[in-house]
């Protein structure tokens, strides 16, 4: 008889790649997870996992197991949501990790929509970006993710995963009031291949679109500033220390007095924002209502793109 316990573990080594990261994200010790894994290949009767020098993968065992283990857990999540309908568990807490725009934009709104229409739910807030939120939904730190699309993220059809999708919003060019572009209505990114850009850090979801959208226009942005904070990279714009593309809504609220904001000529870059729960779970009597809140407020948001 294989446990489910197990499976969760076989799934994080895969997903993280070594023991000891596995074991971190299941607050487990390295032991723990390579004594579990053991019991595994006893009870399967198989070596599913090989050990080398850059970190742990799966045998060709370990990849059919691993394709039946992500349906097996996402049949578990269903049960779970079944029996808390059942007992009717309209009370409990819900932990939605979001990137700061998207808890300024959809989650605030979202918390404030279930205090009225779902009181027994009680949301917890973590602050984390939108690559990293969805490593802390599989790894059952958190249940609800807002995240965006990225290069290399898990896609809609990821059998671990379910995607609900929130909203979409181009990014702005924002530039120096000193600019040469300044005055135009809209700004062709080729015209800044040879400018200084300030940007988000490599990792972060938006430093991918940026970094694509130079690319079509056939240059590679040259990066003299990083910062994940819009608000930092404003501020740096605004001493003329380069250019950037920020999201729309992230542009709320600044202080742009020493930056112009323009539209990008042509097809504008874009993020996607979604919601992403573990498959299975978006039935969940405490975890629907959440997802529902989230469209409700997304919906609510003037986002033209």
């Amino acid at each position: 008889m294989i446990e489910a316990r197990r499976l969760h573990i076989l799934r994080a080594v895969a997903d993280h790649r070594t023991v000891t990261a596995a074991a971190a994200a299941l607050y487990l010790t390295p032991s723990a997870v390579s004594q579990q894994l053991a019991a595994l290949e006893q009870e399967t009767g198989h070596r599913l996992v090989e050990r080398g020098a850059k970190g742990v993968r799966l045998t060709p065992a370990g990849e059919i197991l691993l394709s039946h283990t992500n349906a097996v857990l996402a049949q578990l999540e269903r049960a779970e949501a079944e029996l808390a309908a059942y007992s009717s568990g309209a009370a409990g807490a819900v932990t939605v990790a979001s990137f700061a725009t998207g808890i300024a934009l959809v989650v605030a709104p979202a918390v404030a929509r279930l205090a009225d229409s779902a009181p027994g739910i009680r949301i917890r807030v973590q602050d984390a970006e939108g690559d990293a939120s969805l490593p802390m939904v599989l790894d059952r730190q958190v249940d609800v993710a807002v995240a965006v699309e990225y290069r290399g993220a898990p896609p809609a059809d990821d059998p671990r995963l379910t995607h609900v999708p929130l909203y979409a919003e181009p990014f702005d060019a924002v530039v120096p009031v000193a600019h040469r572009l300044a005055g135009a209505a809209e700004v062709p990114l080729a015209e800044l291949a040879k400018d200084a850009w300030i940007g988000p850090y490599p990792g972060n979801p938006c430093h991918d679109v940026v970094v694509l959208a130079c690319e079509n226009a056939g240059f590679q942005p040259r990066m003299e500033h990083s910062s994940d904070d819009f608000r930092a990279v404003v501020a740096l714009a605004s001493a003329d220390a380069g250019v950037a593309l920020v999201p729309r809504s992230a542009l709320r609220g600044m202080d742009l007095a020493g930056v112009v904001v323009r539209p990008v000529d042509g097809t504008a870059p874009t993020r996607r924002v979604f919601a992403a729960v573990r498959r299975g779970a978006e039935g969940h009597p405490l975890i629907r209502p959440v997802l529902d809140a989230l469209g409700a407020a997304a919906q609510a948001q003037p986002l033209p793109v």
